[in-house]
């Protein structure tokens, strides 16, 4: 039986993975994925919530409000290069339309306009980091991280070598208690290079009354509404996702699993 957590495409084309609040079960981050052929848009607006548009792959066209943003995007593989992202506050509108084959990211959660005017997200304003150490290695572009401006999302992509963990040693962000951990939704959106493999992620509480373990495969959403999440790469197969966070308060702050903080002394 397929885990709730876990969410697959559900097409080849068009918007091919649609994720709602309202069809998570929670409150805060929404999630899609539109495949455009060249020539088709993806356009959306809200007064209540804020996007982050990120270029998976290909080129596109994008305008909010009117407001010509260009092309962007351009890399050709979530694992090479430099995503490109539009920050798009809520109150406004925004259009993009792809000037070849499009992989489109749009990430959402509520908002409230005060984080000032749309703005491109370009290869010079990402920050990047390795995280771990050994076969816990990874590695880390911030997208929309908090020291940027916006209401309630933070947006970070991943990638994972083969034979790799990552968010391990667990971790957990599911209470509202400050400053030592933070409330926050995630969705972890996958990819695997080459395509046709496969990966782990296990979403788990300490009592142990939510543990799923998942198979992931290229294009799944797997869900985090609590408790820890850490992934696991295959030997052979790259890990690429793409995570997408929010709650009442913007901040990351996370709380490790007890049982494992010794692996931060290694």
């Amino acid at each position: 039986m397929t885990s709730p957590l876990l969410v697959k495409p559900s097409a080849t084309g068009g918007l091919v993975t649609d994720i709602t609040p309202e069809s998570a079960g929670w409150s805060h981050v929404g999630f899609k994925v539109y495949r455009l052929n060249t020539g088709e848009s993806a356009s959306g607006a809200s007064d209540d919530r804020e996007f982050c548009l990120v270029w998976l792959t290909g080129t596109g066209a994008a305008s909010v409000d009117g407001n010509d943003f260009g092309m962007m995007g351009g890399r050709t593989s979530v694992f090479e290069g430099e995503p490109s992202a539009l920050y798009v506050p809520a109150g406004s509108g925004w259009t993009v339309t792809a000037e070849s084959d499009l992989e489109l990211a749009v990430c959402s959660a509520p908002g409230a306009g005060k984080s000032g005017a749309a703005r491109a997200i370009r290869a010079s304003d990402l920050s990047k980091e390795t995280r771990g150490a050994g076969t816990n290695t990874r590695y880390v572009t911030n997208i929309l991280p908090e020291d940027q401006p916006a209401d309630s999302l933070l947006v970070v992509e991943v990638i994972t070598p083969g034979g790799h963990t990552s968010s391990y040693p667990p971790h957990k962000h599911d209470v509202d208690n400050l400053p030592h951990e933070s409330l926050l939704e995630e969705t972890y959106y996958h990819r695997l290079n080459p395509a046709q493999g496969f990966a782990f992620q296990r979403v788990y509480t300490d009592d142990r009354t939510l543990d799923e373990a998942m198979a992931i495969e290229d294009g799944d959403v797997v869900l985090v509404p609590k408790g820890y999440h850490p992934c696991a790469a295959c030997h052979g197969y790259d890990l690429y996702y793409l995570n997408v966070m929010a709650g009442p308060k913007r901040t990351w702050k996370f709380h490790n699993a007890r049982e494992h903080e010794w692996l931060f002394a290694g």
